[in-house]
C-alpha cells in the first residue's frame, strides 16, 4: 500500500479529478487510486466516507487528508520540488499560478455546455456570447503563454506543469467538440494530448462502463 491514495471520480467525465491525477503523476510517486463512479445511487455516501468535502479529487497523505485539485498540486509542488509542477523563473511562476486560479474559478459557460466526455464527439454548442468569451479567453491564455514562456518545450511554460493539468480538461473539451482555435493552441493540444499521462488516463476512460446523460 502506498503512502499516497487519490479519490477520483469516472476518468470519463471528471474534470477534477484529472487535474488531481495529473499532478499527482507528474511527481513519479507511486499511488494508489479509489475511483467512484459518479451519479450513481451510493455515490454521496461513497464519497463522504473517503472525502472530507465529499467531492473529487481528494488525496490521502502522510501529512494529512487535502481536497480540491489546486490544494493538491500545491501541496505536491512543496513536497516534490526536482517534479517542477511550477516553472523555475519567479515571473513564470507568478504567471501561470495566475492562470491556474482563473482556469480553478472561471469559465462557467464552457463548463455547463461543454462537459467533459472522453469517449465521444459531439457538435459544437451554439457559440452563445459567454461561451465566445470562454473560449477566445483560454486560446488567448495558450498563445501568451506559449509566445512568452514556451521555448523550452511544448506546453505552456516548456516543460509539464500545474498550469496544463488545470488546463488538461478543457483540452479533453476541445477535441470532443471540435473547437477552433488558434494554430499555437492547436500544436498545444496536440502536445497535451500525446503526453504519456494524458494517454494513460484517456485509454482508461474510454473502457468505463458507466454513463452519465447530461
Amino acid at each position: 500500500m502506498s503512502d499516497y491514495t487519490i479519490i477520483i471520480g469516472n476518468k470519463n467525465y471528471s474534470s477534477w479529478s484529472l487535474r488531481g491525477w495529473l499532478a499527482l503523476k507528474r511527481t513519479g510517486v507511486d499511488f494508489d487510486e479509489i475511483l467512484i463512479a459518479l451519479d450513481q445511487a451510493d455515490t454521496m455516501e461513497k464519497l463522504a466516507n473517503q472525502s472530507p468535502s465529499a467531492k473529487v479529487p481528494a488525496l490521502k497523505t502522510p501529512d494529512g487528508e487535502i481536497w480540491d485539485s489546486l490544494a493538491i498540486s500545491e501541496y505536491l509542488a512543496e513536497t516534490f520540488p526536482d517534479a517542477g509542477l511550477w516553472p523555475k523563473s519567479a515571473d513564470a511562476r507568478a504567471h501561470a499560478r495566475a492562470v491556474s486560479a482563473e482556469m480553478h474559478s472561471g469559465f462557467p459557460t464552457l463548463r455547463a455546455m461543454m462537459p467533459m466526455d472522453m469517449k465521444n464527439t459531439y457538435p459544437m454548442p451554439e457559440l452563445s456570447d459567454e461561451l465566445k468569451k470562454d473560449i477566445t479567453r483560454i486560446d488567448a491564455i495558450w498563445q501568451d503563454c506559449r509566445r512568452r514562456f514556451g521555448q523550452g518545450g511544448p506546453f505552456l511554460y516548456g516543460s509539464f506543469t500545474i498550469a496544463d493539468c488545470m488546463f488538461a480538461p478543457v483540452v479533453s473539451r476541445f477535441t470532443s467538440y471540435g473547437t477552433a482555435v488558434s494554430q499555437p493552441s492547436q500544436d498545444y493540444i496536440t502536445a497535451v494530448l500525446q503526453s504519456p499521462e494524458m494517454i494513460e488516463w484517456s485509454t482508461a476512460a474510454k473502457q468505463e462502463s458507466w454513463v452519465i446523460d447530461y
